[in-house]
């Protein structure tokens, strides 16, 4: 059994929870300035699971590991497939391009699209969990939603590729306290990002290529997405146009595109 282990904030968090509890006891006169306080503090406890690349509520990889990035690599991760029309497209760039890249896949869409996951396993990428359903209130979850929601997409997709993913991806990264405990547990740690060009919303291909793309280092982690891509004014997907860039600018800065698994390997 894999032992949890709080982070630094959460510890605090506890602290003060005991504290407030003793000092209720000791004055319960004093008791709406302790419930303020403790409403302020999960005010702050809620805002951070708001931000995706905040590490207060636990372990939450933003960049790649130092070997990596002293190697020149940089992870792309695509998220929300596998779609039928899309993801055979992003493939092919990346094929052309001799590029690895990282799919965070939706377990239900994977069981639909099955084959997509065969070919991105045989092609050399990695298939990674982003739950089963995608639900977007997942930060409303308590113990037993985030292990029914993880923990289904990760078997689901571990049954597709034969493959146990080592990697979660909370929709729009956003979480509570309660997702560290099963990830830890489970054997899985969180992934976020370092750059995103909001590919799911922008139809302006420079727009997505100039935020990805701006002060672009080794040991970055860029995020695009094949599913729920948003739609230039001419109908093509707005990851279609933007990859083939991204490979291209990578190739110039003299930067190496690789799964988060190869990136992580020897930090493990």
């Amino acid at each position: 059994m894999i032992r949890w282990q709080l982070s630094p904030f959460l510890r605090l968090c506890l602290a003060l929870h005991l504290l407030a509890l003793a000092g209720l006891f000791a004055r319960p006169s004093a008791w709406p300035w302790i419930a303020g306080a403790l409403f302020a503090l999960h005010g702050v406890i809620a805002a951070a699971g708001l931000l995706p690349r905040c590490r207060l509520l636990g372990r939450n990889l933003t960049r790649l590991p130092h070997s990596a990035a002293a190697r020149g690599e940089v992870a792309i991760t695509i998220d929300d497939g596998p779609d039928p029309t899309v993801t055979p497209q992003v493939l092919a760039i990346l094929r052309r391009h001799g590029a690895r890249a990282t799919f965070f896949c939706i377990g239900e869409q994977a069981t639909r699209y099955a084959e997509l996951c065969h070919q991105a396993i045989r092609e050399g990428h990695d298939i990674e969990n982003h739950g089963q359903r995608h639900r977007k209130h997942t930060s409303l979850f308590g113990p037993a939603g985030w292990r029914r929601e993880v923990g289904e997409g990760r078997a689901t997709l571990a049954a597709i590729t034969g493959r146990q993913p080592r990697f979660y991806r909370a929709v729009a990264g956003l979480r509570n306290p309660f997702l560290d405990p099963y990830l830890q547990r489970s054997g899985q740690f969180l992934a976020s990002w370092t750059r995103r060009g909001y590919d799911t919303r922008n139809p302006n291909p420079d727009a997505v290529f100039a935020k990805l793309t701006c002060n672009l280092a080794a040991g970055d982690i860029l995020l695009l997405h094949d599913g729920n891509a948003a739609r230039t004014p001419d109908g093509q997907p707005v990851i279609l146009e933007v990859l083939p860039r991204i490979l291209d600018e990578l190739a110039l800065r003299r930067l190496k595109p690789v799964t988060l698994r190869q990136a992580c390997e020897d930090a493990r």
